[in-house]
């Protein structure tokens, strides 16, 4: 008896199960990313608006506070006096922005007055930022 010589089938790789799993990984290091994000603001009670939308990260973060003895100004954080304010803008938008139009992201509690809060604006206004950014929590009409 004589048996028939049966070539066997080439290997061939799927292609579409190999795309599903690039995808996949794709989709994890993207929400990875998305997790890593670095919130510069600090905890405060932000006023609410109706109109308010979520924008992207400026470079400098401002964040203003009322308290029994005056302001709290941080600065990315860090605790400045309204009077040396002007002076550490011009220093940390001219670090970050290197030629570019200087942006500020500016969270103001809902305690802080109109007139402290000018008091502010005048400062950042006279560190020759152009773009301010106030942060506000989207409300619900």
């Amino acid at each position: 008896m004589k048996l028939k010589n049966k070539s066997l089938p080439r290997p061939r790789i799927e292609m579409l199960p190999l795309i599903d799993i690039v995808f996949l990984l794709l989709v994890f290091f993207i929400y990875a990313m998305l997790s890593m994000a670095i919130h510069r603001g600090m905890d405060i009670n932000l006023p609410g608006s109706v109109r308010a939308v979520h924008t992207r990260e400026a470079p400098v973060s401002l964040t203003v506070k009322s308290i029994p003895a005056g302001l709290a100004i941080y600065l990315n954080k860090k605790l400045v006096g309204l009077d040396d304010l002007e002076n550490r803008l011009r220093q940390a938008t001219h670090r970050v922005s290197q030629g570019a139009p200087s942006a500020l992201l500016l969270f103001a509690d809902r305690s802080v007055t109109y007139q402290q809060l000018y008091q502010v604006l005048d400062r950042v206004n006279g560190a020759g930022i152009e773009k301010i950014s106030l942060q506000a929590e989207t409300e619900k009409p």
